[in-house]
């Protein structure tokens, strides 16, 4: 202040704050460019200075070439609207392009995307999940478009999607894009590495709803040692160790102690309050969108599966009580049955090899939320005499990547 009281100079009207035991004083200006014409003036009396961050207009269009055209506003003309239209009907894009892969053909899109297409559930839904940063953008341009498509005469009435927020996913600590210094992994070089469900398990359990997290890949991690874990497997291992080490154990031992069948009784009243606690706790953890939760409660409840198994077996095979190993069987199918449903939407995989291997009649009345709360012997033709299919020795349900391995 010292040396602007000597030489002073005419500035733009501001306001002064001067703290006289501060080594700084602040001016506030009314406009930016008023405040551009102070920091030019200081610097030429060679006061040193810093100017604070200020809001700033936020802008749905621009001058750029790309984007949807936007409408005359203000005066304003030929402005776009920053968004990449593509983006949107991508989306729709794979289920052609899935349906052209798994039918021969693309027809039957509208059964997922459009509302009044009778193969839809009236309580069918799309969720979108975005950027936090972009649903300003796509959040707005989205609905306009569909509306727009459903008043072109086409028959089409898509859908309108919930949209769920996700904050940033950063690539070793840093934020990565395509177009920026630090470029994130392409899709096909993660898939060299790590088996999708793998990855989306990951991806589910970092909890991006909360905060931004960093993805640290170790195959992609220069300052990772040989001796590290790999933070990416950390969810997928559950998957592949714990549950398929569950799963193979009930059909091995129907195998070897029941004649090949699933033994026919009444599930212990323990094990059946435990399994609607958890699916009910997983239905509230989906319908908020908390999937990180999903991801938590799959893991307490399919190690509990575990230990209750290695500790009862444990001690049938000591005592050889073929009573305890039966009912061991029978509240185990029941886990088996519910885990398998919970986890389907994260591991489609596995999961419907597990169906497979029950040798159950109805795909849809397993995984089906209707039938949730039942016990397994309801999808069987003849529950008393049920034989599932020969599991072969050392087959996963769960595999590891080949480089894994």
């Amino acid at each position: 202040m010292e040396l602007w009281e000597q030489n002073p100079k005419p500035l733009p009207a501001h306001t002064l704050e001067n703290d006289e035991t501060k080594s700084s004083a602040v001016m506030t200006f009314s406009t930016l460019d008023d405040r551009a014409a102070a920091a030019k003036t200081l610097s030429q009396t060679g006061i040193r200075f810093r100017t604070g961050k200020t809001l700033v207009p936020f802008r749905l269009t621009g001058d750029a070439f790309w984007g949807v055209p936007a409408p005359e506003a203000d005066g304003l003309l030929n402005q776009k609207f920053w968004v990449w239209p593509e983006s949107l009907w991508a989306p729709i894009s794979f289920t052609k392009a899935w349906l052209l892969k798994t039918t021969g053909e693309t027809r039957g899109w509208e059964r997922w995307w459009c509302e009044g297409d009778p193969q839809v559930a009236d309580d069918a839904e799309i969720y979108q999940f975005i950027g936090a940063d972009n649903i300003y953008f796509y959040g707005l341009a989205e609905p306009a478009i569909w509306m727009a498509l459903g008043e072109g005469g086409n028959g089409w009435k898509l859908k309108m999607p919930t949209i769920i927020a996700n904050n940033h996913i950063l690539f070793l600590n840093k934020k990565a894009s395509s177009s920026g210094a630090v470029r994130p992994p392409m899709a096909r070089e993660l898939l060299e590495h790590y088996t999708p469900e793998q990855l989306r398990a990951h991806f589910l359990g970092l909890g991006l709803g909360l905060k931004s997290v960093s993805f640290q890949p170790k195959p992609f991690n220069p300052a990772a040692s040989s001796t590290d874990a790999d933070p990416a497997l950390r969810e997928g291992s559950l998957l592949t160790n714990v549950f398929n080490r569950a799963a193979r154990s009930c059909f091995y031992t129907v195998q070897k102690h029941t004649g090949g069948k699933i033994p026919f009784g009444a599930v212990s009243p323990e094990v059946l309050a435990e399994s609607e606690a958890a699916i009910l706790a997983y239905e509230q953890f989906v319908y908020r969108h908390e999937y990180y939760n999903v991801i938590n409660l799959l893991d307490t409840f399919i190690r509990d599966f575990n230990k209750r198994w290695s500790a009862n077996m444990k001690q049938a095979d000591a005592d050889d009580n073929q009573e305890l190993r039966v009912q061991t069987l029978i509240d185990s199918f029941h886990l088996l049955k519910v885990t398998t449903v919970l986890v389907h939407p994260i591991a489609p995989q596995g999961t419907e090899m597990i169906f497979d291997q029950l040798n159950l009649p109805d795909k849809r009345a397993f995984f089906t939320w209707d039938n949730i709360f039942n016990p397994i012997y309801d999808l069987m033709p003849d529950p008393r005499n049920h034989t599932p299919h020969t599991l072969e020795p050392r087959v996963d349900f769960f595999k590891k990547h080949e480089t894994q391995v």
